[in-house]
């Protein structure tokens, strides 16, 4: 798989989880974490909030920093704006397709509903 494709799907993989999606709105109210503080506002154990926090951090959605024994974890604001934009990018592909689809639709409603030509 190419750098192109994968990242796209390291990304959607990333952000699908809503476990992964409440830990960066966590981290997004409060400022940088820990795994074990973290841990304290879900139902999950510090292990299972590392698992998850590593997933975002391969994503690019989180940093690691360490002071001594104990591992941080911050947003990072660039990434998720890229991620935003990407998303925003993608709705609007899809938004082009819907109204093709509807154009063609009412196009063959009309066309069935129209009188007999005499």
């Amino acid at each position: 798989m190419t750098r192109e494709v994968e990242e796209p799907d390291r990304l959607w993989a990333a952000i699908a989880d809503p476990t992964r999606q409440h830990l960066l709105d966590l981290m997004l109210a409060a400022g940088p974490a820990t795994a074990t503080a973290l841990a304290r506002d879900l139902p999950i154990t510090r292990q299972g909030i590392a698992k998850h926090l590593a997933v975002l951090e391969r994503a690019g959605l989180v940093e690691a920093s360490r002071t001594g024994r104990e591992v941080r974890f911050t947003v990072r604001q660039d990434r998720l704006d890229q991620a935003t934009r990407h998303m925003a990018h993608i709705l609007a592909k899809w938004d082009e397709r819907l109204a093709t689809i509807k154009r063609i639709a009412e196009t063959e409603r009309d066309r069935r509903h129209r009188p007999p030509a005499k």
